[in-house]
């Protein structure tokens, strides 16, 4: 285990044995579909007044609140998504279910500027976990409009694209993005069950020009949500030398 996983497991494992003891206790059968559709329509009221009213820390602390206390331990709906390009094996879509590892999900639309260094960091992060996570990046477009940006991700990432105009894409939109809106990431588990979710990118203003911050910053952002399930790796391999 590298040191910056092994700093982050440190720090993070009392914490994570605690809300996944609780959350999942409480949502361990519910759908996350169900879950948002229930939660929604406070969330949205209350959060629109915060930041309408310029509390952003106040944002803030509805969305993570509402992550935690409703959607945390949910099982995420096995989408089908339409691939940028096809597969090894020459499919032109996949399923949530079929990937068989955890996944970390990203919600992006091609008008959405990335932070400085974002890209950069999940490519690093698929080509070093990519065994044991798989990336996934939706975009919400045609598929016309992001086969410029897709080309900046690794071939590790799969970018998959969604689009109100076509067929079979309006639920996954309707649940997705019409909700929590967009950039998110969901931290999926190898079993679809949401461990966590995040605005994507750094939360923070950068300078112009400050590639390294930002990528540093992106890197550690995206690599706390994965923790748990490269611990949950690591602990499996532990296990097994044991027996």
């Amino acid at each position: 285990m590298n040191k910056s996983l092994l700093y982050l497991v440190t720090l993070l494992f009392p914490l994570f044995l605690f809300s996944q003891s609780d959350s999942l206790s409480l949502n361990d059968t519910t759908q996350f579909s169900n879950a948002i559709r229930i939660n929604l329509s406070k969330y949205k009221l209350e959060s629109a007044h915060a930041y309408r009213t310029g509390d952003i820390e106040r944002g803030k602390f509805l969305f993570d609140s509402l992550v935690q206390y409703r959607l945390a331990g949910t099982k995420f709906d096995n989408f089908t998504l339409k691939r940028i390009n096809k597969s090894k094996v020459g499919k032109s879509k996949i399923e949530l279910a079929d990937i068989k590892k955890p996944i970390v999900f990203i919600t992006y639309a091609s008008w959405c500027v990335t932070t400085q260094g974002e890209i950069p960091a999940i490519n690093k992060l698929a080509q070093k976990y990519g065994k044991d996570v798989q990336f996934v990046v939706l975009f919400w477009d045609r598929k016309h409009d992001i086969k410029k940006i897709a080309k900046k991700f690794s071939s590790r990432v799969m970018v998959c694209y969604a689009h109100e105009s076509y067929k079979n894409d309006s639920r996954t939109v309707g649940i997705l993005k019409h909700t929590l809106g967009l950039p998110t990431t969901f931290f999926l588990d190898e079993n679809l069950k949401v461990s966590d979710i995040k605005r994507a990118g750094v939360q923070v203003s950068l300078q112009k020009g400050d590639y390294q911050k930002g990528y540093a910053l992106n890197y550690n952002a995206f690599l706390e949500g994965m923790v748990p399930f490269l611990l949950n790796k690591e602990l499996a391999k532990e296990m097994l030398v044991i027996k």
